[in-house]
């Protein structure tokens, strides 16, 4: 059984015990509360307050569990904290995703998510199907390990299912193209951490006649647990875990609750499974929208992106604080503002920054190549990806100030332009 607690009861604790909230709940009456009667955290100042350090944010030191790493720039990492408790419970609510999935007894699952560094996924998938209730067989094989090596193994050990991020499945598909005379007993696919595209799709479909691609689920190690997919969905849908979270849909404009259909929205995230870094009213960085009437526990939604909190580009998050870090290391350039534009071809993703600047005419080659260089210095995981081929090197497009997208009908820039 999951341990819960009540909204109520996890906001009088973290208010108690985090610094954090404490300041930020200065406004909030005490006695009962709706959810909409507490702020929606920003992004900035969380994670100012979650220093290895001197923590603001925790209610208290970490005594067992574990800690893992959220991304940031080298030079402001994100880092999140579970007690051993919480841990079990953020593993056992996914693991009964990965069931309503699907996942069958006896299943052989080839884990290729990433580990080591303090990253979360391969740790996380690994417990979380060793916790699924239908039972399967964990070969924890880890995204590092050559692609021949894990086209061996899948073939000695007669794998049935692949569980990694969609530029490694892509990587490795390409491998086996190349490896004439394999015998795989490939199955399904579980996919997780990036979005899967049509040319994805099709691309897999021909590489793995007749396998299913299924998402993993939908999670993240700084929001947690943010939805399941089960035989219902369709590409991009999910559903809530009802009992141990409040999801939330909010207007962008507006942050007020959007409860009909079809209407997008930044998704909000409360967990009440955690009180040692508490998550309450915690932007998960996507946008989402119903696709079923309120109701049900587990209501579904459909994911359409980033917000405006970070861009996707393959398994990596490049946070805007981030772009807003390396750009102020070189001021010398008079960049006057930016935009993060991710698109997708050649089965890879591929960013670019669009910088605004008094007279684009004046910059070369090299000013370009500067960004870029402290890009790939501040988030070593971007040149790591490209040598990796799982996603396209960085570009810079130099325009002027006037040449930035914006909302049409609030004025508003557009931080994030994802066209994919």
């Amino acid at each position: 059984m999951i341990k819960t607690y009540p909204l109520n009861d996890l906001v009088r604790y973290a208010r108690a015990h985090s610094p954090f909230y404490r300041e930020l709940y200065r406004d909030v009456p005490d006695g009962p509360i709706a959810l909409t009667d507490l702020p929606v955290i920003e992004q900035d100042a969380f994670w100012a307050a979650n220093s290895p350090g001197e923590n603001g944010l925790m209610t208290g030191p970490a005594t067992d569990g574990i800690a893992f790493k959220s991304g940031g720039t080298s030079g402001n990492p994100k880092f999140s904290f579970f007690s051993r408790d919480e841990w079990v419970a953020f593993c056992e609510a996914f693991g009964r995703g990965l069931s309503a999935n699907g996942l069958a007894p006896g299943e052989k699952v080839a884990n290729i998510f990433y580990g080591g560094e303090l990253y979360a996924s391969f740790l996380f998938i690994t417990k979380s199907i060793e916790h699924a209730p239908t039972g399967a067989v964990v070969y924890p094989v880890m995204g590092a390990t050559d692609p021949e090596v894990i086209l061996h193994i899948l073939e000695e050990h007669q794998i049935d299912v692949l569980a990694g991020v969609p530029s490694s499945i892509i990587q490795l598909a390409g491998q086996a193209e190349r490896s004439p005379g394999l015998r795989l007993k490939l199955k399904k696919i579980l996919f997780g951490g990036e979005a899967f595209y049509p040319d994805q799709r099709a691309y897999l479909s021909r590489v793995f006649p007749g396998v299913q691609i299924l998402s993993v689920g939908y999670a993240s190690v700084d929001a947690g647990l943010l939805g399941y997919a089960d035989g219902s969905c369709g590409p991009n849908e999910h559903r809530v875990f009802g009992a141990e979270t409040h999801f939330e849909i909010l207007d962008e404009e507006t942050g007020e609750p959007i409860h009909e259909e079809g209407r997008p929205g930044k998704v909000v995230i409360t967990e009440l499974t955690r009180r040692l870094m508490p998550i309450i009213r915690y932007p998960a960085g996507d946008l989402a929208e119903w696709v079923e009437p309120a109701g049900g526990l587990d209501r579904k939604f459909r994911i359409l992106g980033r917000s405006e909190e970070g861009a996707r580009i393959g398994p990596m998050t490049l946070y805007l604080e981030d772009v807003r870090k390396i750009l102020g290391k070189l001021s010398e350039l008079g960049i006057i503002d930016f935009q993060v534009v991710v698109t997708h071809d050649d089965r890879r993703d591929r960013l670019t920054l669009r910088l605004a600047v008094s007279d684009p005419e004046r910059f070369q080659v090299s000013d370009a190549q500067r960004i870029i260089d402290t890009l790939y210095t501040e988030r070593p995981m971007f040149p790591e990806l490209i040598a990796g081929e799982k996603i396209h090197p960085a570009e810079i497009s130099w325009i002027r100030e006037d040449a930035l997208e914006r909302n049409p009908r609030t004025g508003k820039l557009k931080r994030i332009i994802d066209r994919r």
